[in-house]
Order: structure tokens, then C-alpha cells, then sequence
């Protein structure tokens, strides 16, 4: 627009390419990669088709996008007294935004989907793993894990247990939350000492509680990314709410 700042375009830019990312992710997750059309995307996210291909160059280019959403936008941990604490609450924290927000569903569904070959699902597992494993390396130089445990393991070991979770959690209506803390509650005591096994907290709502303190709100805005780059799986709970419309515009 005529004598717009720059950073008032930027910021819009920002909005749009957000909108449809989101808007995306709820058609994504609804639809899966094969049916999903960019016609419905674009009237969902409320941006013409020139705006979404200003940001984006094909269906195939959105859909890794919001793949890659799924750790470039995951929220840092809270630092803990444990490191071992913040290896659960990634987890943990990333079970609660599954429930919340309709962007990491959509990135969840299609890192699973065997639909849309040419996309890159591995980089999502490969980056859980590498945060689990940088975690656990600072644990084990803190003397946190048991002397047999190679922090690689237990990382690989979370990341593929969550995913297979989720699909157990979707398939048979169960609470992902639940079975998540199971996870943790099972694994932890073969990989820290038990000093630090007893001051774990693995419960259910640990996600919610890192969060929001101990205001374990069932409704929060988990969407919004506090820094850059858990375990990938299927949709989550059916019927996400359409993302908020941007301003419908031509380009980003």
C-alpha cells in the first residue's frame, strides 16, 4: 500500500503467512495431504490465491511448512533444577499443545501420512531427537543419568514411543496426556539415578503446568512460538477451530 511503513507490511506479512499456515494445518488435519485443496485453505485462512502463493509456491511447499512447524515454532522448556525435568517436559508440553493447537496437529498428521511421498517427514523426528539427546548429554554431565545410560538411547526411545502414543491415543479415544506421563513414569527410573527419579514430576497436566504455572487452564493460546526449534504423530482431537481470518490481501 501507498506510503505504508515497511514494518507495519512486515508485520503483516508475518499475519498473513500465519494464517494460512494455520488455516492449513485445519484442513491438513481434517482432510489429510492428498484431499486437502488450496482453494478450501484460501477461503479458510481469508487471503487470496496471490497472497498465499506470494508466501508459498504449491501445495507441497505449504504442507512442509507446517511440518516443519511442528519444531521450529516448539516452545523452549522452563529451566529446572533437573535436566532430566526438562527432557519430560518437552514431552510433556508438546502433549498439551497438541490438544490446543490445531498447527501442531496439522504437522503431526502429515509427518505420519504416507500420502505426499516427496515431503520430508524425517526432519521432525530428527530434530526431537536432537533436542532429547542435547538434554540428556547436559544430564549425564550433571551425574543426573545411571553410568550405562547413552543419552541417544532414551531420546530415540521417548520420540518413537510419543508417536506410536499418539496413534494408540487417536485409534482407541484415549487421553494423550495420560498415556504420555505413563511413558515417563516407566522409562525415567532406568535412565537417572534414583536421587533425581523421586523429584521427577511426570504427572498428568505436567504440559499445562510448565506452562501456565499452576493455573492448568483446559483452554490456553499454545499457538504463539516464544523461540525457535516432541515426538510427531496423528491428529489430535477432531473439530479445531478455523484459525482468525487476516485481512484479505493480494500479496503477503
Amino acid at each position: 500500500m501507498r506510503g505504508e511503513r515497511p514494518q507495519v507490511m512486515q508485520d503483516r506479512a508475518v499475519r498473513t503467512r500465519r494464517a494460512i499456515l494455520e488455516a492449513a494445518a485445519v484442513v491438513f488435519e481434517n482432510r489429510g495431504y492428498g484431499a486437502a485443496k488450496l482453494t478450501e485453505i484460501v477461503k479458510l485462512a481469508n487471503v487470496t490465491k496471490g497472497a498465499l502463493y506470494f508466501h508459498f509456491d504449491s501445495k507441497e511447499d505449504l504442507a512442509q511448512a507446517v511440518i516443519d512447524a511442528q519444531v521450529s515454532m516448539h516452545v523452549p522448556v522452563t529451566p529446572q533444577e533437573f535436566k532430566a525435568q526438562e527432557f519430560v517436559d518437552v514431552g510433556m508440553v508438546f502433549s498439551h499443545r497438541l490438544l490446543h493447537d490445531v498447527l501442531m496437529r496439522g504437522s503431526a498428521r502429515l509427518t505420519l501420512e504416507q500420502n505426499g511421498r516427496e515431503l520430508d517427514r524425517a526432519a521432525p523426528y530428527q530434530g526431537w531427537i536432537d533436542l532429547h539427546t542435547a538434554l540428556m548429554v547436559e544430564a549425564k554431565a550433571r551425574g543426573e543419568l545411571l553410568p550405562h545410560v547413552d543419552p541417544s538411547g532414551p531420546s530415540r526411545l521417548v520420540v518413537g514411543a510419543f508417536a506410536g502414543l499418539n496413534v494408540l491415543a487417536q485409534t482407541l479415544g484415549l487421553e494423550l496426556d495420560r498415556e504420555v506421563s505413563a511413558l515417563y513414569t516407566s522409562v525415567m527410573p532406568s535412565v537417572v539415578v534414583p536421587a533425581v527419579a523421586d523429584r521427577l514430576d511426570t504427572a498428568p497436566g505436567r504440559g499445562a503446568r510448565v506452562l501456565h504455572g499452576g493455573n492448568e487452564a483446559h483452554r490456553c493460546d499454545c499457538s504463539t512460538p516464544s523461540g525457535p526449534s516432541g515426538p510427531s504423530g496423528p491428529s489430535g482431537p477432531s473439530g479445531p477451530s478455523a484459525p482468525a481470518p487476516a485481512e484479505p490481501v493480494a500479496v503477503g
